[in-house]
């Protein structure tokens, strides 16, 4: 059986958010096993499973991209919307904008100190729409 549900996740500040405990409220009862496809309907934003313990992981996270990636480089063109629109693109791209998961014995079968993270690049977000397909 397949089942899916969009729903929109509240406006998070710039940065990577944990938000396991936000997407299973969203989600139906789950099979005893299958398949959860996450999307984020937006292009800059992304979706990524990581570290759930220590917050360092995330703003080690926002360090790094930021460096990799910063704003304000005189070269790019795509800038109506703001210094950190671009880089939000390419940031988006470089992360992706899924994820999938296991379901074993009806629940997500993430690792001990894994997380599912919104990673948000822009300054001033709204909220985000997530499509959750579960397969199963």
């Amino acid at each position: 059986m397949i089942q899916q549900t969009q729903f929109t996740l509240p406006a998070h500040r710039r940065g990577y958010h944990i938000i396991t405990a936000e997407v299973l409220r969203h989600l139906p009862t789950l099979p005893q096993t299958g398949i959860l496809h996450l999307f984020i309907k937006h292009t800059s934003a992304a979706l990524t499973v990581n570290e759930n313990a220590d917050p360092d992981v995330r703003t080690d996270f926002e360090s790094i991209f930021n460096k990799i990636v910063p704003e304000n480089m005189p070269f790019l063109t795509h800038t109506m919307e703001g210094p950190d629109d671009m880089p939000a693109h390419i940031k988006a791209a470089m992360i992706g904008h899924s994820v999938q998961i296991p379901i074993t014995d009806g629940r997500l079968n993430l690792g001990t100190w894994q997380g599912i993270y919104l990673c948000e690049f822009r300054n001033r977000a709204s909220g985000r729409q997530l499509v959750a397909t579960v397969y199963g």
